[in-house]
């Protein structure tokens, strides 16, 4: 049965830059209710004993439009939300270091130039979704956005998130209203890059 991520904080720790209120909603309500439904139509579809990846990065395995609807929304929602509440950390903030540092910079020039460009893919998602930083499995560096609960296994891009900012409004919007931008600037500060670093390493 998948569970929600374990939190090493707690709810109000992330202020100011994420409410508690924002928190308390999206971890105990949003995220809860994906992974309830996920486990369901999991049970449903006869895929228990597999992983989270290997469910969405075979949805064609399916045959049924409906369940397989169902498995890409819940689960990419399950799965979306466990990477992007492990990454965080009321001591985040700052840049990353060691071996994932040196990928950053070669494959975007700098620390802050993918920060811009993962920041631009963020706000330019129209609607609901994800940007992602990934990487493949030699290690190269690419960051890429997808709407709705898609990441990049239900999209079979062929690479593996290691870092997510989520752009959905219940994410942000009890705090910074309209203005997404604020909220993706301000959420570099709660962003624990050791967190993100294993994730690499982990590929």
């Amino acid at each position: 049965m998948f569970e929600q991520v374990k939190l090493e904080y707690g709810f109000g720790d992330l202020e100011p830059t994420i409410d508690t209120t924002t928190m308390e909603t999206h971890y105990g309500k949003h995220h809860a209710a994906y992974t309830a439904a996920f486990n369901k139509f999991v049970e449903e579809a006869g895929l228990s004993g597999k992983t989270a990846e290997e469910i969405l990065g075979n949805l064609d395995s399916v045959s049924d439009t409906a369940l397989r609807n169902s498995l890409r929304n819940q689960g990419g929602g399950y799965y979306n939300h466990n990477l992007y509440f492990a990454e965080l950390s009321p001591q985040g903030g700052g840049a990353p270091t060691g071996e994932l540092a040196a990928a950053i910079d070669a494959a975007f020039g700098s620390f802050d130039a993918f920060k811009e460009k993962i920041s631009a893919l963020a706000l330019g998602q129209f609607g609901s979704g994800w940007a992602w930083l990934c990487t493949d499995a030699a290690g190269k560096l690419s960051v890429c956005n997808t709407g709705n609960q898609d990441n990049p296994y239900s999209l079979g891009m062929g690479v593996t998130p290691i870092f997510a900012i989520d752009v959905w409004e219940h994410a942000y919007y009890l705090k910074y209203k309209n203005v997404r931008a604020d909220y993706v600037k301000a959420f570099f500060d709660v962003v624990d890059w050791n967190k993100v670093a294993a994730n690499y390493k982990n590929r």
